[in-house]
């Protein structure tokens, strides 16, 4: 399997790299992460089951869009491909470092000049694509609370229902959704689309972010998501606002686009999240 890894960097990269050393990464709750070295180079290796193959190819379509959009640093993509029995996609090796509150700034500021692009008249994506390992539909639509609430909130619903996990009638709650957000129209913004802290990292002061599941849609998304599993710093927030302030109603729709991410780990983890979703959508919409 690495000899083919590496015959793949090889081939991108026309070049002679052979795999000296390796080492195992810890972090990763879905794909397996290794740092593989020789001849003074070095690169961020994933690896899941060959039937993963097409999650890391839409993954490099999204990186791609964020570097394109030449605002916030994401890792170079080296190459991805299978192996007899693996899926594998290959990564600039970044040296992540620890947090500062400069590096928190940084960050901030480059998601608002991120969100500020709007050059997109609809909600959606070139490709559907995955949050985690859970296929997310991005087809594209010209109204937000359409989009949201059948192809987030219904979407995961209906996923869960397969699942034999029901939350209620989802015709009902896909609506009541929809009422919710009948009146507002954001303008596109790309969005990262799984912004928490482990998909961040920090060289010296210089952020990074990876992991994404892009689409273009409301760019309070992608700030409500960052309170959901433990708030980033507080200047991170001001440095934000500072450069694109959000609008004062965005605490009232926070709790409803963070459900589409709690559904989303009721869906790929069970337990307490399940109970989580449900306490969710009772106080949203009873």
């Amino acid at each position: 399997m690495w000899q083919a890894i590496a015959e793949h960097i090889n081939s991108e990269l026309d070049s002679d790299f052979e795999i000296e050393s390796k080492a195992q990464l810890t972090g990763g709750s879905i794909n397996l992460a290794w740092r593989v070295s020789g001849k003074g180079q070095q690169f961020f290796v994933k690896l899941n089951q060959r039937e993963q193959a097409e999650q890391f190819e839409t993954e490099v379509l999204s990186l791609h869009a964020l570097q394109q959009a030449h605002c916030i640093r994401v890792p170079k993509v080296i190459c991805a491909g299978q192996t007899i029995d693996k899926a594998f996609l290959v990564l600039e090796y970044m040296p992540f470092s620890g947090e500062t509150v400069q590096g928190w700034q940084h960050l901030a500021q480059q998601l608002a000049l991120l969100h500020k692009q709007h050059d997109q008249a609809m909600y959606g994506f070139d490709w559907d694509n995955s949050l985690g390992t859970t296929p997310q539909p991005n087809k594209w639509q010209a109204n937000w609370s359409s989009f949201f609430s059948e192809q987030r909130l219904g979407w995961q619903l209906q996923l869960l229902l397969e699942q034999g996990f029901g939350f209620g009638k989802i015709d009902y709650l896909v609506e009541q959704c929809r009422q919710r957000l009948q009146h507002y129209q954001p303008p596109p913004s790309l969005l990262h689309g799984d912004l928490w802290r482990g998909n961040i990292g920090f060289v010296s002061d210089s952020p990074a972010v990876f992991d994404p599941a892009c689409y273009y849609g409301d760019r309070e998304t992608d700030l409500a998501y960052t309170t959901l599993f433990g708030r980033f710093p507080e200047h991170f927030y001001k440095a934000y606002q500072e450069l694109y302030p959000l609008d004062k109603a965005y605490t009232e729709r926070k709790d409803l686009y963070n459900l589409y991410h709690v559904l989303n780990h009721a869906y790929l983890f069970r337990g307490a999240y399940l109970v989580q979703a449900q306490e969710m959508i009772k106080q949203l919409f009873s």
